[in-house]
């Protein structure tokens, strides 16, 4: 992305003198809506990122503009009162507070935040949102906060300012990508390993079907509540179950006429999800991309009609994928719309994106647009 225009607004709003930072969006290859759950998950930061200039302004206030969206906001943080009515500018406010009651004092400051993660398409622009000004704070003000506890205070932004109940991966693989690698992370734990991920003879391509997903309009946390529910259940007899990673199929099996229907769907997707990922992680420790691409349209088969997140234009997409030969694929992120990830050898990857993209627009009016993905660094200063 280029930021001279970012650095040219924030100098005719504010004056010379910012700090540009960035914090990228990212992929999930496998391990969907696992994560909160305390499963595994398998993400990689990606060349997309969320950028914003920051100078502190000698007050105890927040002047901020969103140039993408050529809106401005000004807000005080020194009270949960104060939170601002815009919903682009509560992730700011958000993460200040939560540093402030790490016991932070967090001076006032003016900022133009920009990015070019494309919103609602799955690869989470909010977090790269959240752990850029996070960042930014941080390496600015000395705070001395590690890039975890950055993701955390990210994580909690969400859940507190947003209404999110979102698990960590999405934050926590912004602040701690590592270029050519994805990142096996243990959700309950929070311990990680680099799984170096440089597919010859693939790539991956996204498929945005252009239908923005809108997590925060409760469907996600109804998801969430499912879960719990049936863990609520299973510890009845099983009082070390804390979530649906301590348990497993035979125990879920065992409580079946005692929870609903619905309830008992998401959980045996969430269970077979996390062995899906460990199945995955050992297919790419062979570079066996084979099973990882059948685990793949495995977990997509699973979201849709399982845990139900998916959509018609989603499945239209998979099936498209399936038609044209494509290894794997999957609808990506939290669902309710954005991408499909695609893992395509090489010599079908154009083929496949002209061909998904003629009978999408026959079908839907308009074609999807189409991303490459390259694996990138976390969270940075640029200068």
């Amino acid at each position: 992305m280029d930021t001279a225009k970012i650095e040219l607004i924030f100098s005719e709003l504010y004056g010379e003198g910012g700090t540009l930072y960035s914090s990228p969006g990212r992929i999930n290859l496998i391990g969907e809506h696992t994560d909160y759950n305390g499963g595994f998950v398998l993400p990689g930061a990606i060349d997309k990122a969320m950028y914003c200039m920051v100078k502190p302004n000698g007050s105890d206030r927040v002047k901020a503009f969103a140039l993408d969206l050529d809106k401005s906001s000004e807000f005080g943080i020194k009270t949960e009162g104060d939170k601002p009515a815009e919903g682009w500018a509560k992730y700011i406010f958000g993460v200040c507070r939560e540093m402030i009651k790490k016991g932070k004092t967090i001076p006032g400051f003016n900022i133009v935040i920009s990015g070019d993660v494309p919103l609602g398409a799955g690869m989470s622009s909010s977090a790269a949102l959240e752990c850029s000004v996070g960042f930014a704070l941080n390496d600015l003000y000395g705070l001395g906060f590690n890039r975890q506890e950055i993701a955390l205070m990210g994580q909690a932004t969400e859940h507190n300012y947003v209404g999110v109940k979102c698990g960590i991966m999405d934050q926590f693989i912004s602040c701690l990508g590592k270029e050519g690698s994805l990142l096996r992370l243990d959700c309950r734990s929070l311990e990680y390993e680099y799984v170096p991920f440089n597919p010859i003879g693939y790539q991956l391509v996204l498929l945005n079907t252009g239908v923005a997903h809108e997590l925060a309009s409760g469907e996600y946390n109804k998801r969430r509540e499912s879960c719990e529910r049936v863990v609520a259940e299973i510890a009845k007899t099983h009082p070390e179950v804390k979530l649906l990673r301590d348990t497993n199929l035979e125990q879920l099996k065992a409580v079946k006429g005692k929870v609903n229907e619905v309830d008992y769907m998401r959980a045996e997707f969430v269970i077979e999800e996390i062995r899906r990922l460990l199945d995955t992680c050992e297919a790419l420790k062979k570079d066996d991309f084979e099973t990882v691409g059948k685990k793949m349209y495995e977990t997509h088969e699973g979201l849709s009609k399982k845990y139900e997140v998916s959509c018609e234009e989603l499945d239209f997409l998979n099936d498209q994928a399936k038609k044209w030969g494509v290894t794997g694929s999957r609808v990506m992120g939290g669902g309710f719309g954005g991408c499909t990830i695609n893992l395509v050898e090489d010599n079908k990857a154009e083929s496949f994106v002209k061909n998904a993209s003629d009978a999408y627009e026959k079908e839907f009016g308009f074609k999807p647009k189409v991303y490459d993905v390259v694996i990138k660094d976390g969270a940075r200063k640029i200068g």
